[in-house]
């Protein structure tokens, strides 16, 4: 990937451009998320890595979350990659891919052998599957998530963005 798409670590100042980012992008967020992931950077609990282009316009982010929700990848020890976000002008160029690389470098230098991963299953998140896919993730074998708790047979659950299912990839 050229260096057109340098990737660093959020900083205070970079929270109106990552709104800025999914509002143009139409991609819908919390109230206050960027703030709160910003906190929790500080108390080295996640990292948000931020990907601009060569003008230094924010086009995409990911969450390094070292202490994910999700109760395997906590009892195991595994980082968490978080929403994974790319504008929708900047995909299939490669940033995807890039962003992971980077999650799994932190990884590796945190002293991980391997890292998880969430992807939604509606059809909307098809790309996402595909990539994670090809960039080895496989499923954790635990089955669909909702909010990060297991689903059981026969329980019903909306079919929305926390309906997810977990992967786990070998650095």
């Amino acid at each position: 990937m050229p260096p057109a798409f340098p990737i660093k670590n959020l900083e205070q100042g970079d929270i109106d451009d990552l709104w800025n980012l999914v509002r143009d992008g139409r991609h819908e967020t919390e109230d206050a998320y960027f703030e709160r992931a910003f906190e929790e950077q500080t108390e080295s609990k996640r990292l948000v890595f931020v990907c601009r282009d060569i003008s230094g316009k924010v086009v995409g982010y990911v969450h390094y979350n070292r202490f994910p929700k999700y109760a395997p990848f906590r009892r195991f020890g595994l980082p968490e990659i978080q929403d994974l976000y790319v504008h929708p002008d900047y995909r299939r160029q490669g940033l995807g891919q890039l962003m992971l690389d980077h999650c799994a470098l932190q990884a590796k230098a945190d002293g991980h052998v391997e890292i998880g991963i969430g992807v939604g299953v509606m059809s909307g998140f098809g790309p996402a599957q595909r990539l994670y896919a090809r960039y080895g993730f496989i499923p954790d074998g635990a089955g669909v998530t909702y909010d990060r708790d297991p689903v059981t047979t026969g329980e019903l659950r909306a079919l929305d963005d926390h309906l997810c299912l977990m992967m786990v990839k070998t650095l």
